[in-house]
């Protein structure tokens, strides 16, 4: 899941709605002090584009940003706001998730000390991320009754399984925990969980769970632990609730970083959202959005950058000193984001 680095590689930024320009900002600048081979692109798209360009456009991403995703190797989603209204366009991350066949969004969920001293988490959540419910097929029988879809494909389940697969034999986890309804939901969760099954045919090193999604949301509040070096995995809406309600147990939303994988391609996002009410505030949390960044650089074949972003943002939340008002101080996002910067560059000078 990664490319191999040349000079040739380019990467779309989109900086997005809300605060998303400030932290994207952030980001691209950390990766440039530490030099970043790889040729960095803005362009935009968002619901704010949108709204300023009258909305006319059928999409929340214009075609000339279309079209400049799909020249290059990977692509950065700064957070963007997808608008709850009928005939709105569909989310900026479930359009590039299906048109670049996004299959995998892969969370790490993974503890600070300070910040959750007496709890020490660390598993990764895979999402299929192409199919389910959030595939927009939706219709209005009448005025009393609408319906969506929910679509399960075995192909689908497959690839999304190898990538699964793949990151726990890489990380050498030991456990996939699958997470169903198929009690309840007997023929599309019942054709999951047997790909789950017919993929760990060649694994005999790794373990399978099944856990029905309401008492997984359970589990996660009363001994997240249990899951440390295993591989979440589930349907697209099951891990979107999933994933999220994992992300608590981090101590702040604004930790939780993510990547949406296919067999060619990938986009890099923080987990949260665009949080317009504290747009331009300059005091959000910048490490989901610096640390997808250095997993972006790390895909494409700048792994010691990756390496030393990483490094130097658990050191500086553990110090608790330069950090943001969610989790204990009154840091600026500049301020947290410089800190960071100083020491990832000496970091990469060891």
């Amino acid at each position: 899941m990664n490319c191999d680095f040349d000079m040739t590689k380019k990467v779309a930024i989109i900086k997005g709605d809300g605060i998303g320009p400030e932290i994207v900002d952030a980001m691209t600048g950390i990766l440039k002090e530490c030099n970043l081979q790889s040729e960095i692109i803005f362009c935009d798209a968002g619901s704010e584009q949108w709204e300023e360009n009258g909305r006319k456009d059928a999409s929340y991403i214009p075609d000339s940003t279309m079209q400049t995703l799909e020249e290059v190797d990977a692509c950065f989603k700064g957070p963007t706001t997808t608008i709850p209204l009928p005939g709105a366009p569909r989310s900026v991350a479930v359009t590039l998730r299906q048109k670049f066949e996004l299959f995998s969004n892969i969370r790490p969920v993974k503890t600070f000390k300070r910040l959750t001293p007496n709890r020490d988490v660390n598993f990764v959540c895979f999402r299929e991320a192409t199919e389910g419910l959030y595939t927009g097929v939706e219709t209005q029988l009448n005025d009393d009754t609408a319906i969506a879809i929910r679509k399960i494909s075995r192909k689908g389940c497959a690839r999304f399984m190898d990538s699964a697969l793949d990151w726990a034999k890489r990380y050498e986890l030991n456990k996939v925990v699958a997470i169903t309804k198929r009690n309840i939901l007997k023929k599309t969760d019942g054709l999951f969980f047997e790909e789950v099954q017919n993929s760990l045919k060649n694994y005999p090193d790794i373990g399978l769970e099944e856990i029905y999604i309401d008492n997984m949301a359970q589990q996660l509040v009363i001994n997240p632990e249990q899951f440390n070096n295993s591989v979440l995995v589930s349907t697209n809406l099951f891990m979107d609730i999933i994933s999220e309600l994992a992300s608590g147990i981090v101590g702040s939303i604004g930790l939780i970083y993510s990547s949406n994988m296919g067999k060619d391609y990938a986009m890099f996002e923080a987990a949260h959202g665009s949080a317009p009410s504290f747009k331009g505030q300059n005091k959000v949390n910048p490490t989901a959005t610096v640390l997808a960044g250095a997993w972006m650089a790390d895909y494409l074949g700048e792994k010691d950058i990756r390496d030393a972003i990483f490094g130097a943002t658990e050191q500086i939340i553990n110090e608790g000193k330069y950090v943001t008002f969610d989790i204990g101080g009154d840091a600026t996002t500049t301020q947290m984001s410089e800190q960071i910067t100083n020491l990832a560059k000496s970091n990469l000078r060891k």
